[in-house]
């Protein structure tokens, strides 16, 4: 499960709202719950009222990743998206790597097919090349979008 905590830069209440919004993320969402801080609208430098540092320090704060985007016009928009699936993955993947499979059911390795054919399980997180981020085998990636499910190993 993945969160984007987002302020708007140009607005000190909304900025000053985050801690309770984190509060209640973790009070009522899962234990292992990710989330991003972003500052909205860094597009308006002109009017901005909570610096780049003040957002960097309350992350840190928080043990959130930090970003500052435009949905106006488009800076780190999906970087900040794809960030969130890339740490979310990376968690789903450690927590299969230490789950026991006889308590969380979780199965892990090659499955079996109709045809006796050993094949990847459908939702493994895959290791991207250097640089290009990661993705999630199995997810359904965005219209446009570079990332691609992996494909199954012969």
């Amino acid at each position: 499960m993945g969160f984007i905590l987002m302020y708007d830069i140009t607005n000190e209440e909304s900025f000053n709202a985050v801690q309770d919004w984190s509060t209640q993320i973790k009070t009522y969402s899962w234990d292992n719950a990710q989330v991003l801080l972003v500052g909205n609208k860094c597009d308006m430098e002109d009017e901005r009222v909570v610096s780049s540092e003040k957002g960097r320090q309350l992350a840190e704060h928080l043990g959130f990743e930090f970003f500052e985007a435009s949905a106006k016009d488009n800076i780190n928009v999906k970087q900040t998206f794809e960030r969130l699936v890339d740490i979310i993955c990376e968690k789903m993947s450690e927590s299969l790597d230490t789950a026991d499979p006889a308590v969380t059911g979780a199965k892990q390795g090659p499955q079996l097919t109709d045809h006796g054919i050993p094949q990847p399980s459908s939702h493994q997180c895959v290791p991207a090349a250097a640089g290009s981020g990661g993705a999630c085998g199995g997810a359904t990636p965005g219209a446009g979008s570079p990332r691609q499910p992996a494909a199954p190993r012969s």
